[in-house]
């Protein structure tokens, strides 16, 4: 009887040594709010495996219950099933150090707003571009997801300047499905084109912005809604029939007052604010029913009072 033909098994790709390591196999998310979790959720659901980094086990897990809950909403629009959501969830980790994203070639700046201010610098935003530089290898790309914070700022004291790149999701709107991307000063072009790869694989349109505070969406957004606060106080519509002007007239999903209830309004005032700040236009200026809703402290869905009234599951009380 002939001797078995015994042959070493690496050359069929099951050795870890041998398996070469796809680009965006593995992605970092600094901050898992509500932008951040919109991040790794997208990622996660086209097969990417994300690491997030939240400072408490507490925010992790409210990290994950955010992800849950737009997982389970997907389920019941027959969008996906419990299988298909365990197995999203088993690509997401949760993180209070940076050392967990050794490994990744790729990471991204979602820090959350202050909740009673809105603000979250740019100081604060480049300690994390310092903290991802030294846990990052020379070519991975560290992107922001900022929309008015130039990224060439937040680049400017690191040594792989190259590798920095804006990043911007809208992730306020549900469904959409475009991201702006910006280069700042210093930005490679083959980190531009790595991005616009990942754009790509995660199923998103994207548009090349030019650096600048505001991009496209915020800059557009803003001006219909103080345009439609105007109209509010001078008494031409209601809130209600402003915004089924533009669903129904525009193909908007939701409508100006709608979304600003959900982004929060102390987010919008404070963008309002930069925009003022850094173009000097009076258009930029926060609406007076804006700022008395901020002063208020009725910052939209999250407060259950916005333009609109919401019930403790976030539905519109008619």
């Amino acid at each position: 009887m002939a001797a078995p033909i015994i042959e070493p098994i690496e050359k069929y790709g099951l050795h870890k040594r041998k398996r070469k390591k796809n680009l965006f196999s593995k992605i970092g998310v600094v901050g898992c709010g509500k932008e951040g979790s919109v991040i790794a959720t997208i990622a996660a659901s086209s097969g990417i495996e994300v690491v997030f980094l939240e400072p408490t086990e507490e925010k992790i897990t409210n990290a994950f219950a955010r992800i849950e809950e737009k997982l389970d909403t997907k389920i019941a629009n027959w969008g996906l099933t419990q299988n298909e959501k365990k197995i999203i969830l088993g690509r997401i980790k949760g993180t209070k150090e940076y050392k967990d994203f050794s490994g990744c070639d790729f990471a991204i700046e979602a820090i959350r707003y202050d909740e009673n201010t809105g603000e979250r610098g740019v100081n604060r935003r480049k300690e994390v571009f310092n903290e991802l530089e030294k846990m990052l290898t020379p070519d991975a790309v560290i992107a922001s997801n900022a929309s008015t914070v130039v990224v060439t700022d937040l680049a400017s004291e690191l040594n792989h300047k190259e590798r920095c790149i804006g990043l911007h999701f809208l992730s306020n709107v549900p469904g959409a499905q475009i991201i702006e991307i910006v280069r700042g000063l210093y930005t490679s072009d083959s980190a531009f084109e790595k991005v616009c790869l990942f754009a790509k694989l995660i199923n998103h349109e994207f548009v090349e912005v030019k650096e600048s505070s505001g991009l496209i969406s915020i800059r557009l957004f803003l001006i219909q809604l103080n345009e439609a606060c105007a109209m509010l106080m001078e008494g031409i519509a209601t809130v209600e029939d402003i915004d089924r002007v533009l669903t129904g007239g525009f193909g908007h999903r939701l409508g100006v007052f709608r979304i600003a209830d959900q982004m929060g309004i102390e987010k919008v005032v404070k963008l309002l604010e930069n925009l003022y700040n850094e173009y000097g236009h009076l258009k930029y200026k926060p609406s007076p029913i804006l700022l008395r809703l901020y002063r208020a402290k009725q910052f939209g869905k999250r407060t259950g009072k916005g333009f609109y009234t919401y019930d403790r599951s976030g539905n519109i009380v008619k």
